[in-house]
This record gives C-alpha cells, sequence and structure tokens, in this order.
C-alpha cells in the first residue's frame, strides 16, 4: 500500500511539474505578445502620418481590435496566474462547483479550467437563460411603445 502511495504521489508530482511548466511557458508567451503590442503601440503613436478620414477610421478599427487583444491576453494571464497559486496550494485540478477531479484531457485543452465540463456548461446554460430574461426585459419598452 505505501508503495502504491508513493507511485501515486510521483506521478501526480510529475503531472504537476508538467502542467507548471506549460502554464509559465504559455504566460511568459503572452507577456512577451503583450509587452510587444505595447512597445509598438508606443512606437507607431509617435510616428506622424497624415492619414484621410477613410485611412483614419481603418486605423481607430485596428487600434480597437489591438487592444481588445491585450485585454484578452491580459485575461488570460490572470487565469494562468491563478491555476499556477492552485497548482501551489495542491487544488488544481478541482472544480469549483462539485469538487469533482477535471479530467486531464480538459485540463491539457484549457489549462486554466476551474469547472468538469458538466458544471461549466451547466453555468453556462444559466447565463444563457439571464441574458435571454434581460433581452425580453430591455425590448418591452419598445413593444409598449407600440401600442
Amino acid at each position: 500500500m505505501a508503495t502504491m502511495t508513493r507511485t501515486v504521489a510521483a506521478t501526480n508530482g510529475r503531472r504537476a511539474e508538467e502542467l507548471t511548466k506549460m502554464l509559465e511557458d504559455r504566460r511568459r508567451q503572452l507577456v512577451h505578445d503583450v509587452l510587444g503590442k505595447i512597445r509598438d503601440g508606443r512606437r507607431d503613436y509617435t510616428k506622424e502620418y497624415v492619414l484621410d478620414e477613410g485611412e483614419s477610421s481603418e486605423v481607430d478599427n485596428q487600434e480597437e481590435i489591438e487592444f481588445a487583444l491585450i485585454q484578452m491576453k491580459a485575461e488570460t494571464l490572470k487565469k494562468i496566474d491563478a491555476a499556477l497559486r492552485r497548482i501551489g496550494e495542491g487544488t488544481y485540478g478541482e472544480c469549483f462547483e462539485c469538487g469533482q477531479k477535471i479530467p486531464e484531457a480538459r485540463l491539457r485543452a484549457l489549462p486554466f479550467a476551474v469547472r468538469c465540463r458538466d458544471c461549466e456548461e451547466a453555468r453556462e446554460a444559466v447565463e444563457l437563460r439571464e441574458r435571454m430574461t434581460q433581452r425580453r426585459v430591455s425590448s418591452r419598452p419598445f413593444v409598449d411603445m407600440v401600442n
């Protein structure tokens, strides 16, 4: 029994090391990307171009897209940091909702997952119902105005 416990602990230790390395590599890449975008933005901002209205609009759209991408990467960084913290605490891979183990295949695909598939699907279904209810409520004033 003690040998089996040591084997499980060694397997879990290797798994934690693999996941930590994968998350840290992804984190390093995201930090590099975000800092690069910020540097590029500063460099582009300092250049002076005379743009017509169409070009200016295109530049504005591109900047909004770049900003949205930076925000998404920053959110992913937060999730990775939280996953690394959970690895250190020994709670990584446990579903926040039901407490069951999150399957390894899900963690490999989404290494910062905090819920098992069933709990995540249930949460998404609740959010969808809430959005649908909110749309119906917010569209009622327009229906009342027609009558």
